[in-house]
């Protein structure tokens, strides 16, 4: 009897820490395949046996676009495995390049997703289209942000990608990279001509981000690439408050100096350009976010953007938008969730 108590606690500690390793573990960018569930032409293409497949589209009609149980082509198998030679001959057979999987994903978007820059090149010299959108409204460049891939960014960019599309959430690939904190890709994209006054369906801008993250550097770049600081979320919230609630000194005085003409602008573009720019982004936003009305109920307050709390409410609020927050999220932004919101500093959605 103590044998099987003792066997059953360790099988349950076992069970245990598979479950926590699993939900550790970053979901695999790929697909989950068994291969046993694969057809012989679909298992071919995901093995990179380029003879096999040559064959069998020699021998049989319609099988070069056929699908397998999850919806996905061969195109889409040997994407996620890099198997260029494979690419290259679906191609050659007239393969549908931009054909979409069960969660509306391109080949493309599944080679740039699972970074296989030699997949991506061939498909894009072929014809395939960089803008078209999965399931959660995301283009290859949003995945390429995922990934901080400036390298494939930069290729999907030379094919004419968009660099101002926005997932379902508003994020303009910019906006993503500084949401997920990938600053090298977010100083990219700038410097290669991203909408720095883009803001998302809560009307949070690029600046206001970039400080809720704490990223001194792309707050820096944005301000001498002259964004505008003047803007206000759905709460009436600058990204100067941002920075005062959440205690970044450093943040604060940055805006602050930038207000006062310490921080020179170095964009083309001037001020009135910026503003007409986040306006017009943000009109938008309000027409299209008609239906969203009813995921998101706030109380409005009125702001001079200025920052004339005491220090004490200051730390009072500070602790309260903290306590008040509560975000669950999945690296796939499509899986993401809101529990609970601040009626200050919304959370990172």
């Amino acid at each position: 009897m103590k044998k099987r108590l003792a066997k059953f606690v360790s099988w349950v500690g076992f069970s245990a820490r598979q479950r926590a390793r699993r939900v550790c573990e970053k979901p695999v960018p790929g697909y989950h395949v068994h291969k046993s569930e694969l057809k012989e032409f679909h298992r071919a293409a995901y093995l990179g046996a380029s003879c096999t497949v040559e064959e069998l589209l020699s021998c049989k009609k319609n099988v070069v676009d056929s699908r397998d149980r999850k919806n996905r082509t061969a195109l889409h198998l040997a994407c996620t495995r890099g198997q260029s030679s494979v690419v290259a001959l679906l191609i050659q057979w007239k393969c549908d390049l931009n054909a979409r999987d069960e969660e509306g994903k391109t080949a493309l978007i599944k080679a740039v997703q699972c970074q296989k820059e030699v997949c991506v090149t061939v498909l894009l010299e072929h014809g395939a289209d960089p803008n078209l959108v999965d399931d959660s409204q995301s283009t290859a460049l949003h995945y390429a942000v995922l990934a901080e891939d400036t390298s494939i960014a930069a290729e999907l960019l030379r094919y004419k990608a968009d660099s101002e599309a926005m997932n379902k959430y508003k994020y303009t690939p910019l906006l993503l990279a500084i949401r997920e904190n990938r600053e090298e890709m977010a100083k990219f994209l700038i410097e290669n001509g991203a909408n720095i006054h883009a803001v998302d369906k809560l009307q949070r801008s690029a600046l206001m981000l970039a400080v809720y993250h704490d990223s001194p550097d792309i707050v820096k770049l944005l301000l001498e690439k002259g964004v505008n600081a003047d803007l206000l979320d759905v709460h009436g919230q600058s990204a100067e408050q941002y920075a005062s609630y959440s205690g970044f000194k450093h943040l604060y005085q940055l805006i602050v100096d930038y207000r006062a003409g310490k921080i020179p602008n170095t964009s083309p573009q001037n001020s009135d350009l910026g503003q007409s720019s986040a306006e017009n982004i943000q009109g938008k936003l309000q027409l299209s976010g008609k239906d969203d009305e009813e995921e998101i109920v706030v109380e409005l307050e009125t702001s001079n953007g200025g920052c004339t709390d005491s220090p004490k409410n200051i730390e009072q609020k500070s602790k309260k938008i903290r306590s008040d927050l509560e975000v669950e999220f999945s690296p796939r932004f499509e899986d993401i969730s809101v529990i609970g919101t601040s009626p200050r500093i919304m959370p990172m959605i």
